[in-house]
């Protein structure tokens, strides 16, 4: 990964930590969740995207989140990649708000992060930084 790449996933997934452990104030609960999945989604397309350009050089890459997904199974192993997008899609409804839905709980959100983290991991390893 790029060190602009590693700092930009290091603050938001940083953030993240802040928002579950409550440290910003007037915050509500709920929000602090949404929020913090938010920052998570936000790192883990940083790194999709750090990885489509070193693993097709070139190519113009699309805008859409998920033709990135899409992309994303030629890029790395099947597995990595089914499980980035089975993440991005379970962080995408926790950072939306819906009136008929409950948020997200910390302990999801934490399951969440954990996840991330061995994504960031192995899609570092993968994009060969």
């Amino acid at each position: 990964m790029t060190t602009h790449c590693s700092a930009s996933v290091g603050g938001l997934l940083l953030t993240a930590n802040r928002l579950l452990d409550g440290e910003l104030a007037g915050v509500t609960t709920t929000g602090r969740h949404r929020g913090a999945c938010l920052a998570l989604r936000t790192a883990l397309e940083l790194c999709v995207d750090l990885t489509l350009q070193v693993a097709l050089p070139g190519l113009r890459h699309p805008t859409s989140g998920r033709a990135k997904l899409l992309l994303l199974h030629s890029s790395t192993a099947a597995e990595t990649a089914r499980r980035v997008k089975a993440l991005w899609a379970q962080l995408s409804l926790g950072c939306h708000y819906h009136l008929y839905e409950l948020g997200p709980t910390y302990d999801q959100v934490r399951a969440w992060r954990a996840e991330v983290d061995y994504l960031v991991r192995e899609l570092s390893h993968r994009s060969g930084s």
